[in-house]
């Protein structure tokens, strides 16, 4: 699913479990599309276990923290699990190939 925020000119792409929580996020920014945030839930935990959760979220992001809600699912489009992935894929490269400053 994806919801556009016009105040900060960032369109976010969830994929869900059952529950509602976010497994993982891709937010881009502007009309560039720059990808901001690629985070797995899954991966933030191990990093944060393993002390590295600083580390990851600097270069990935944080996905959401609270579950999405069955009230707020109309506020979101669908999107269609291929294109995620693609997505995904993209936005992941982009982030793991920047140099940090």
């Amino acid at each position: 699913m994806r919801r556009y925020w016009d105040e900060k000119d960032l369109w976010f792409y969830f994929e869900l479990n059952d529950q509602g929580w976010v497994t993982r996020q891709i937010e881009f920014q502007g009309a560039t599309g720059r990808p901001v945030t690629v985070a797995s839930r899954s991966e933030w935990f191990e990093e944060l276990h393993a002390g590295r959760v600083q580390l990851y979220s600097a270069k990935f992001g944080m996905p959401a923290d609270q579950p999405i809600s069955l009230d707020e699912l109309g506020e979101y489009e669908p999107v269609v699990p291929g294109y995620f992935e693609e997505l995904w894929q993209r936005a992941r490269l982009d982030l793991s190939d920047r140099v940090e400053p």
